[in-house]
């Protein structure tokens, strides 16, 4: 994107700190003043003592030290305003901007994360924020102070000496042209940087979540092999970087030293030619000093500036990216479930180009009713149950809920109606009470441990050093298997949704934690519609209705001992996992 597009879409969030910004540019114009007006008073003492040197009184030289002394503690006051709340305005647009970013997180589909990384996104929403708040606050002040200098000094200089002035100023249009080149380089450089950082992050969170399976294995140096080559690259690109950085800094200098050279030559020779005063001449040199002081706080932001716009580009890359909830009109609340469900010729693909994953499924089913889905791996039996609360949209067909298309249901309504209980299970860093309570987030304590009882996970909590209380690690790394997923279990029970889908919720389970969990999951279903990914068949023999998915859709639907009868697919894998089921019990 272009710096003036970026720019455009930045400027709303100085709309809430509009009042700050505005005196922050006010006490930079009083900063600015100060600057410009010594050099107007050195030339004033100058040329009053060549030209009339009994005129320059000590009582006129006091009250210009006083002026200036008035206008240093102006600059003293105005600097320190600058300098702190304006950095506080550049933090809250910088924390606007990451409350912005994480709320739009929050709304993207299962699609954008399947298709990025969550090392790069924990980058934008934290590092590439990070030079927001610089930026935020120098770049509105710096540019308007250059400003200021640049337009004042001319005006200055131009009624001392045109000539002059315009031979020192036609040198400022070649500087700018020639620094460009460096910066658009900076800017991509920059860029690259910001993405191999995420690159980074996302392997060092891959390896630290697989640590367990890192040190099983015996992998530790495979691992620093691969960290080794993403750090080296992101050297390589800092090398480009400062490559670039260090063109601009010395292109910069050069021309501050042909600045100076244009007025040390041009000056001298006015001043022979009796074009200009001493006073003028010397006052040219500190106006050039003040110009060329400013260039260089622009040089030097360039590179604040050039990261900022790097970070920002980044953040408007996620905050463009459609949500779930766009393009949705007239949508409706569903309220009073039954729970009836129809998939009427259902097609599924991720993308377009791709094969589909899903086509023309059918499938009724009545309110409290348990469908159990088996198939082999990859036939699509998840995705089918992951269409219901709409984590994915069908690309034909539609699905309703109780005769209502759920395209037309807001999100927020049709996932209350649903719980889905999944294998694996994702507890937060928190307690065993907040990780309950975060399926009904106003339920009472009551509530919680009677979903607790439910799921059969009161007793061991009940164990825990802390009970309810007890703080379980990241991801619930404190508890067992079994543990976790009987939380999990108490997380829709505290829910109490009408339609319920679980996903192969036993089969990483032990054999002892599998009946516990199968006893809760009893408990669960009762009164629900229930559709049950299975693993493992023996688990749904008592289903009231069995579909068999594969990658040719439904081949066949009924009741265990209907599919047993026809001894086809379903015969084939219930034999087959009958066989795994006496093996794992010898072993």
């Amino acid at each position: 994107m272009s710096n003036t597009l970026l720019i455009k879409r930045f400027l709303p969030y100085y709309k809430k700190y509009k009042w700050i910004l505005l005196l922050d540019l006010f006490c930079a114009t009083l900063t600015t003043v100060c600057d410009l007006v010594l050099p107007l008073i050195v030339r004033f003492i100058t040329n009053t003592a060549i030209n009339s040197f009994a005129s320059l009184t000590v009582e006129i030289i006091l009250k210009l030290g006083f002026i200036y002394l008035l206008l240093r503690i102006i600059d003293g006051i105005a600097n320190y305003f600058m300098a702190d709340i304006g950095h506080v305005m550049g933090a809250q647009i910088e924390t606007d901007m990451r409350r912005d970013l994480f709320g739009h997180l929050q709304k993207l589909s299962f699609s954008f994360y399947s298709d990025t990384k969550i090392g790069q996104l924990m980058s934008r929403i934290t590092t590439d924020l990070f030079d927001v708040t610089e930026f935020a606050h120098h770049c509105p002040e710096e540019f308007f102070i250059a400003g200021l200098k640049i337009g004042v000094s001319f005006i200055i200089l131009a009624n001392i000496n045109i000539w002059l002035t315009l031979i020192i100023f036609a040198a400022l249009p070649v500087m700018i042209f020639t620094t460009t080149y460096f910066r658009r380089r900076m800017r991509t450089a920059f860029k690259r940087s910001r993405v191999q950082t995420g690159e980074i992050n996302a392997q060092v969170e891959d390896n630290l979540l697989g640590i367990r399976v890192v040190k099983s294995f015996a992998n530790e140096n495979i691992e620093e092999i691969k960290f080794a080559e993403g750090n080296r690259k992101f050297l390589e690109i800092k090398k480009l970087t400062y490559r670039y950085m260090a063109g601009f800094q010395t292109t910069t200098r050069l021309f501050d030293g042909l600045m100076y050279l244009l007025v040390v030559v041009f000056g001298g020779i006015f001043m022979i030619n009796g074009t200009i005063d001493p006073g003028d001449y010397i006052a040219y040199l500190m106006y050039v000093t003040t110009l060329l002081t400013s260039i260089r706080r622009i040089v030097e932001f360039a590179e604040q500036f050039q990261r900022g716009m790097t970070g920002f580009e980044r953040f408007i890359e996620i905050l463009d990216e459609p949500t779930e909830y766009e393009n949705q009109t007239n949508e409706v609340e569903l309220t009073n479930v039954v729970g009836d469900i129809s998939f009427e010729d259902v097609s599924f693909q991720y993308n377009d180009g791709e094969d589909e994953v899903l086509s023309h499924i059918d499938i009724t089913v009545k309110a409290g009713e348990n469908i159990a889905i088996v198939g082999p791996s990859g036939s699509g039996k998840t995705t089918l149950c992951h269409l219901i609360p709409r984590f994915y949209n069908v690309t034909s067909g539609r699905i309703l809920i109780d005769h209502q298309d759920i395209q037309t249901l807001t999100l927020h309504s049709l996932r209350s109606q649903v719980g889905v209980v999944q294998q694996d299970v994702y507890l937060f860093s928190g307690t065993v009470y907040e990780n309950i309570i975060y399926g009904k987030e106003d339920a009472n304590r009551e509530s919680v441990i009677q979903a607790a009882k439910h799921a059969g996970a009161h007793e061991f909590i009940e164990k825990l050093p802390n009970g309810y209380d007890t703080h379980i690690g990241e991801r619930g790394i404190k508890l067992s298997g079994g543990q976790k997923q009987r939380i999990s279990i108490a997380r829709v029970f505290l829910k109490n949704p009408p339609i319920l889908i679980l996903d192969e919720a036993t089969s990483a389970l032990d054999n002892e934690s599998e009946r516990i969990v199968q006893n809760s999951l009893k408990k669960l279903t009762q009164g629900r519609t229930t559709f049950t990914i299975a693993h493992r068949l023996t688990t749904i023999k008592n289903a009231d209705s069995i579909i068999v998915l594969t990658e040719d859709g439904i081949v066949e639907k009924g009741s265990h001992a209907k599919l047993i009868s026809e001894e086809g697919v379903y015969y084939d894998l219930y034999q087959m996992y009958q066989e795994l089921d006496e093996l794992n019990e010898v072993f």
